[in-house]
């Protein structure tokens, strides 16, 4: 009977332990050594797409010129818009202007000035820009004209058990999922790193769903998701331990006090069979 008294003592002892220990799952990257060297499988580029809003300046030597393919604007409010990455509803250094930009209709065209309706949909800004300038020069509109464009609505929404969650406007051209993150405030310790989703449209009214598991780097970088699109969704789960705070006294049976109480009524109860038997 002392024998077994001991074992109930052992393994009070490691249940305590273990009820105290830290969860492995916290630490991002598990797997990267020191000096290791990561890059994504692909980049994905930001893109045009339907809903899109975009400012679109040419600039000539003949400002007269130039004004012809301007939409009217009355402050450049796109530096408080996509200049620096920032979260809706703040408040930035702009004014109370307000600029007109071209949105890009359902089948993924603009009416440009001068030029009419041009399908852009599925270049990245830069092809924008170089597709736009190229049509001034051979209609010989502009002789050397300088197309700059810029998104005026590019936003992921970050949801779930991060610091901050919000929908973000940005204005880099590769947006990764750590970024987006970050911009939250990083995950709270209750968040699941394992089983972080992302959500993006397909453009026909539906979603596609994507995992990615934070502690491995592998599984970070090679995701079709580790570089986001304008209007992704990443949501962050709670841990089983967030959840069961939902109950009354759903951690209870997790905390070390719990198992204290146990642990000392099972060597009671052990003394006071082993004392009645003797």
């Amino acid at each position: 009977m002392n024998k077994k008294i001991k074992f109930l003592a052992v393994a009070f002892a490691a249940l305590v332990m273990a009820s105290c220990s830290t969860p492995k799952d916290v630490v991002y990257f598990q797997d990267l050594s020191y000096g290791q060297v990561v890059k994504a499988d692909s980049v994905l580029d930001i893109r045009v797409k339907p809903e899109d809003k975009l400012s679109i300046i040419v600039n000539a030597q003949d400002p007269t010129l130039s004004s012809l393919f301007n939409l009217m604007q009355t402050s450049n409010r796109i530096q408080s818009t996509t200049s620096s990455t920032s979260k809706i509803g703040d408040s930035g250094n702009g004014g109370g202007g307000q600029m007109s930009y071209y949105t890009v209709n359902p089948q993924g065209d603009i009416n440009f000035p001068v030029l009419g309706e041009m399908h852009i949909s599925g270049m990245t800004r830069y092809e924008v820009a170089e597709y736009i300038r190229k049509r001034l020069i051979e209609d010989d509109l502009v002789k050397d004209p300088i197309v700059t464009v810029e998104f005026a609505n590019t936003g992921v929404t970050v949801l779930g058990e991060v610091v901050s969650p919000g929908r973000y406007e940005f204005n880099k051209d590769h947006m990764t999922v750590l970024d987006a993150i970050a911009m939250a405030g990083d995950l709270t310790i209750n968040g699941q790193r394992e089983n972080l989703m992302v959500l993006r449209p397909d453009g026909v009214g539906k979603q596609q769903a994507y995992f990615i598991d934070l502690t491995d780097t592998r599984n970070v970088y090679s995701s079709p998701v580790f570089y986001l699109q304008q209007d992704d969704v990443v949501y962050v789960s709670p841990n089983k331990k967030k959840i069961r705070e939902t109950t009354p006294n759903g951690n209870t049976p997790y905390t070390p006090s719990f198992w204290i109480t146990m642990g000392s009524a099972a060597i009671t109860v052990a003394t006071l069979i082993l004392t009645l038997t003797r």
